[in-house]
């Protein structure tokens, strides 16, 4: 399986990408979160001009956050600086809408929005409408400034069966965010042949998003230094919840206790109007210390891949049985040192 990287973007990301390039990892993706970390598209234009061969993504964005014209420009133009190596990812905008105190797009909109990104960055003319007024639009003069004669890769982020159908009719990949079951993984890619046109397609490849630690001898599993390496993930998981209280109501008694501290911790309560200001402080960063209580070793397991080394090998080639392409890791605590550890994990 061919393995990846997903941080936050920041000031000096693109030292992390040169260091991804440098062990062979094949890929390096920034989530766009724009009101809760910097400009993925800034961050990944500097990774661009300091690599030769890693592919670059943003991870994800959606209609939410940008109109389809501005996107297309920014992968066209990022596809200007590294010719062939983007990957644009898209989504309903889960974390970054939530972010504003709002909803996620639909999956009709961020098929529209994909359909559109996938014209306009191929330079192709499209139909873009705002209220009732609706005009064919493409990029001009994109030989001064934009690439559009490479290809950028295309994938779209999937829980469910509604985003996987997305991605058949518009013959795209798949990501998704700490989904490490491969029952789920092997329906999410029959929704999408299901939902492919007939006749020949080219194979589009899959990603999953999650944390990694190898344990070490005699190290316990649900230590401080586990919980360190996966919290991130676990809480982005309990903010989600903490959001959409008939989401908690589905959870184990366990895990909605831990709904209900991390809310009585953040000040805020499910239904607050500006609980978004409070829910999503240090979101996807290393947690506090004060809140490894909250990282349940049954939602380490299910989100993050947490062992020995032969048993997460074994359990990494499940996954890749079950059709998964690349392993995407987002590192926190040490990101040199856990992108070597993955590198190794997998050759």
């Amino acid at each position: 399986m061919r393995a990846g990287v997903v941080v936050t973007a920041h000031p000096g990301v693109e030292d992390l990408a040169v260091q991804a390039e440098e062990l062979g990892l094949n890929s390096f993706w920034l989530y766009d979160s724009p009101m809760v970390q910097s400009d993925p598209f800034i961050a990944l234009g500097l990774c661009a001009r300091a690599t030769s061969r890693i592919r670059l993504g943003i991870g994800v964005t959606s209609p939410g956050l940008r109109s389809a014209p501005a996107a297309a420009s920014a992968f066209a133009s990022l596809n200007a600086l590294a010719p062939g190596r983007i990957i644009c990812g898209v989504g309903t905008g889960n974390t970054a809408r939530r972010t504003l105190g709002m909803r996620p797009a639909t999956a009709a909109t961020t098929e529209t929005f994909t359909a559109a990104l996938q014209g306009l960055c191929a330079g192709r003319t499209i139909e873009y409408a705002e209220g009732d007024r609706v005009r064919d639009v493409r990029l001009l003069h994109p030989e001064t400034h934009a690439n559009t004669a490479d290809p950028i890769e295309f994938v779209v982020a999937a829980l469910g069966p509604k985003a996987a159908e997305v991605a058949g009719r518009r013959g795209t990949g798949l990501i998704s965010f700490g989904l490490l079951d491969p029952d789920a993984w092997r329906a999410l890619h029959e929704a999408c042949r299901r939902a492919a046109p007939p006749g020949p397609g080219s194979r589009a490849d899959s990603y999953v998003v999650t944390a990694l630690h190898v344990l070490g001898e005699n190290e316990d599993p649900q230590g401080d230094a586990a919980r360190d390496a996966t919290g991130h993930l676990v809480l982005s998981l309990l903010v989600y919840a903490a959001d959409e209280p008939a989401f908690a109501e589905r959870l184990g008694p366990g895990e909605r206790e831990a709904v209900r501290l991390l809310l009585d911790r953040r000040g805020t309560t499910s239904t607050a109007p500006d609980r978004h200001i409070r829910l999503y402080r240090d979101y996807l960063g290393r947690i506090a210390p004060q809140d490894r209580d909250l990282v349940l070793p049954s939602l380490m397991h299910t989100l993050a891949l947490v062992g020995a080394r032969d048993d997460l090998r074994t359990r990494i080639a499940t996954l890749e049985a079950a059709g998964i392409d690349e392993l995407l890791i987002q590192p926190v605590i040490d990101p040199p040192a856990e992108m070597a550890q993955l590198a190794n994990l997998l050759t």
